[in-house]
């Protein structure tokens, strides 16, 4: 991204809200570019990425290589995944906070979050930031966020979508292979898989974001009885692939088609060199929650929004 004129807000609004020296330029995250590499293909491939692709590597010295995607991601590494593979317009670094625009997907790329140690008077400025990007404010709250909770929850603003975040080893679900015809890894997405989106309430401005992601990424096309299913999404960023966007049509629910739709996302990480596998899951949404935890995944980090009470 680049910055001055380009900022999604203009610089010198930005400096009025925070202050000068409290403005950065856009984050790494902003659409244009992709990668092109997901292939059309069911199972495991043989043509898969080095472990040690640039991408994965932080750091090479002689015969000692450092690869992120041997260490278990802690949540600040799965939140940065999740701005990679499920990104924002735009994003920007404003005094103590990360703001995002949305285009309309939802609140996810909408939010913002605190980059900095922030008090209560550092919230009227995000308010207004939002407010000047046509959003209407909301904020999303991490296990380290307690006194920004707090504060918003003094300003009114009500608690929404708790989120649990979902880790697991790529490994604990490639012991099976992919039953024939059952599960395709798919870029550019089908019109099926667009209609199956929608209908689940992934509509133009979410698969939108799936467009802008700059991280490798594919599509999962799932069919059962011999007819279409199901569709999901998979981004990989720093090792860590992240499967969001899992739905599945209500007339192909309960026949085990989600554990072969997550097992596939498992199979296309392995074939990137990725370790790690995440997913969120909306704490209210009791099959996706029990999907996941039959898989052997593991809670490691929830989140919350906040947003006005008349939101």
């Amino acid at each position: 991204m680049g910055s001055g004129t380009e900022l999604w807000i203009d610089t010198a609004v930005a400096i009025n809200l925070f202050g000068r020296g409290r403005v950065g330029s856009g984050l790494d995250f902003c659409p244009n570019g992709s990668d092109k590499r997901s292939s059309q293909r069911s199972g495991s491939s043989s043509n898969s990425p080095s472990l040690m692709d640039s991408r994965f590597t932080t750091s090479h010295n002689g015969s000692n290589a450092t690869c992120r995607t041997l260490q278990m991601p802690d949540a600040q590494r799965l939140f940065r995944t999740i701005d990679a593979t499920w990104p924002a317009a735009r994003m920007l670094a404003a005094g103590p906070w990360t703001l995002r625009e949305g285009h309309g997907g939802g609140k996810r790329v909408s939010a913002a979050t605190a980059s900095g140690q922030v008090a209560p008077e550092d919230v009227p400025a995000a308010e207004e930031a939002m407010r000047l990007l046509g959003q209407n404010p909301v904020f999303m709250i991490r296990q380290k966020d307690q006194a920004l909770d707090a504060a918003l929850a003094d300003r009114g603003y009500r608690r929404v979508d708790p989120v649990n975040l979902y880790r697991c080893k790529v490994h604990d679900l490639t012991n099976l292979s992919l039953p024939p015809v059952s599960v395709f890894h798919i870029w550019e997405p089908l019109a099926i898989m667009r209609e199956i989106w929608e209908q689940g309430g992934v509509g133009p401005a979410r698969q939108a974001i799936m467009e802008r992601a700059r991280a490798p990424r594919t599509g999962l096309f799932g069919r059962i009885d011999n007819k279409p299913a199901a569709a999901a999404f998979v981004g990989l960023h720093d090792g860590v692939a992240m499967l969001h966007a899992l739905e599945t049509l209500p007339e192909h629910q309960r026949k085990g088609l989600g554990k072969w739709m997550v097992r596939a996302a498992a199979h296309w990480a392995s074939d990137w060199g990725a370790t790690w596998l995440t997913t969120l899951c909306v704490q209210d949404n009791r099959p996706g929650n029990k999907l996941y935890q039959s898989l052997g995944m593991e809670v490691v980090a929830q989140y919350h929004y906040r947003m006005p009470a008349t939101a």
